[in-house]
């Protein structure tokens, strides 16, 4: 029997899991799926935990449930990949032999690596929202705040869904004018990419939409150390705060610094189009996991999958690998005030005005800020748990990016 080893039950090894069980012999080959954690979490719901929207039931649930039949889902945690002898020894001294290896182990936060942030106020007055505790402990901070300087703060990329602290900004600034207290409160935005985003359009259009809100961008802040109250940079620039609510520095999983697979920040070298490993050809990266120049979301992993899908049938066959992943990601990207932004683009094209899925009718808006991009926002909660994860096509949307209804420059594919 051929083995399939899967490492990581979240969004990207729960997608393989399930593309791979109904397209495999499964009399030929077995797959495993190997997670530490048995509870799979709907990471983009916690967005909305500290504002009272969400609580932790309606992001976290147990893995298990959405592995398909036949699939072994193993709990346990690596602690080296041995690719020279394809096996995988575990923490409690067992070992896993593969044929194939698929990396899904994601990325966490490392507040330890910027200086002072973990022993000046951590989970005080210091908050990240990209964990269910984080989230949760910053949700029971906001309501005690009635006024002062609010640091929304990104310590340095690459970091899981770019959009979010964006998200966390504008949704900050709508929590306080609810509750009367806006003119209380002072709102810097800091980040160290010149602009509001990585993508210059939507840098214009949130930077614009920073400005109306009242919300200062602190641009080119390279975060070197966190004193009491105070972000510092590389270039001596101080900005001051009475809460901070930060992104950490992203890194991959230490099992690929163990393992030897990893680049400095851990994350996985892989083929931007085919999704192979530089590794070993049988060693296969996906989602949060890789070093791709793909934004690190959750859409990402829905079109990867799709794709690393078709070039493991290829290798089995021993085919060439032709499926390409062309980088396409779409984006909501909450604003506050019942409304959201979404943003569609690929590797070569970066987010237009349009409509999408479809021309003309849409029925989402892009680059603008609509209610109905909002109510598209917090649908992505039934779709993920009932369709998403459990490999149901969406009408409209495919793993490659299509161009029609938007409005594209004619002199280029990039804008």
């Amino acid at each position: 029997m051929n083995k399939i080893l899967i490492i990581g039950a979240g969004t990207a090894g729960t997608m393989m899991a399930v593309h791979l069980s109904r397209r495999l012999n499964r009399k030929e080959w077995a797959i495993t799926v190997l997670d530490k954690d048995e509870n799979h979490y709907y990471q983009p719901g916690y967005l909305f935990i500290p504002f009272g929207i969400y609580t932790w039931r309606d992001v976290v649930r147990k893995g298990s449930k959405y592995m398909p039949e036949g699939v072994d889902y193993l709990l346990g945690e690596a602690e080296q990949i041995v690719a020279d002898r394809n096996r995988v020894k575990l923490k409690d001294g067992r070992e896993i032999t593969y044929d194939i290896l698929i990396i899904a182990t994601g990325t966490t936060i490392h507040p330890e690596e910027t200086e002072g942030m973990v022993e000046n106020g951590w989970r005080e007055n210091i908050f990240d929202f990209y964990t269910v505790e984080g989230a949760e402990a910053l949700g029971k901070k906001l309501p005690d705040f009635k006024g002062g300087r609010v640091a929304i703060h990104v310590a340095e990329m690459p970091i899981k869904c770019p959009v979010a602290p964006l998200e966390i900004a504008f949704m900050t600034d709508w929590y306080f004018a609810k509750k009367g207290l806006r003119k209380n409160v002072e709102i810097d935005f800091v980040t160290p990419l010149p602009g509001a985003f990585s993508k210059p359009a939507t840098a214009k259009v949130m930077g614009h939409m920073l400005g109306e809100r009242r919300i200062n961008m602190v641009a080119d802040f390279g975060t070197e150390r966190v004193e009491p109250g105070k972000l510092i940079s590389y270039d001596n620039r101080t900005v001051e705060y009475d809460l901070l609510i930060t992104t950490p520095t992203n890194m991959g999983d230490a099992l690929m610094a163990r393992s030897g697979l990893g680049d400095d920040l851990n994350f996985v070298p892989t083929d931007k189009h085919t999704l192979q490993t530089s590794a070993k050809d049988n060693i296969f990266a996906l989602g949060d996991a890789t070093n791709l120049p793909s934004s690190k979301a959750g859409s990402v992993v829905h079109f990867q999958s799709e794709i690393l899908a078709e070039n493991i049938l290829s290798y089995i066959k021993g085919k060439e690998l032709k499926a390409s992943f062309d980088g396409h990601s779409n984006c909501f990207i909450e604003s506050g005030y019942g409304k959201a932004f979404l943003i569609d683009f690929n590797y070569d094209l970066d987010p237009v005005e349009g409509t999408y899925p479809f021309p003309i009718v849409g029925p989402f808006s892009l680059l603008k800020e609509t209610r109905l991009n909002h109510l598209g926002k917090l649908s992505m909660k039934f779709v993920y748990w009932n369709i998403l994860l459990r490999g149901i096509p969406v009408p409209g949307i495919t793993s490659k990016m299509g161009r029609l209804g938007k409005i594209i420059p004619a002199d280029s594919g990039t804008v």
